[in-house]
């Protein structure tokens, strides 16, 4: 399993551990890819996971540009298409930082909009 498989499977343990029902893992569409979906508190939540071994190069959310959310929000839209829902979408981060053996997740609520 590569470190981002493992850094996807820490991020669905943690939401979880946190309430959260996984609903799909890896959606991909012609126009991108989701890591996670997930139902929470009257929301669906569309989960961009993002792995990695050092912050020498910036925060992990930082990688997700406003290119990326574009095709994150594209493959949103075709999956509410596929499967309507009364659920308030929203888009989370979750940033997995690992170094050795330990894990640190950092979960960012609503870390962008559809403008």
């Amino acid at each position: 399993m590569t470190t981002g498989a493992r850094g996807e499977q820490r991020a669905a343990e943690y939401l979880q551990q946190h309430g959260y029902v996984i609903a799909c893992r890896n959606y991909r569409t012609r126009y991108g890819e989701i890591d996670l979906i997930c139902a929470a508190e009257g929301y669906l939540v569309f989960v961009e996971v993002k792995t990695r071994s050092t912050t020498k190069f910036g925060a992990p959310r930082e990688t997700v540009t406003l290119a990326k959310q574009r095709k994150i929000i594209l493959a949103a839209q075709q999956w509410l298409i596929e499967h309507p829902t009364v659920l308030q979408p929203r888009f989370d981060v979750v940033e997995v930082l690992v170094s050795g053996s330990l894990w640190r997740i950092n979960h960012i609520p609503n870390a962008f909009e559809v403008c």
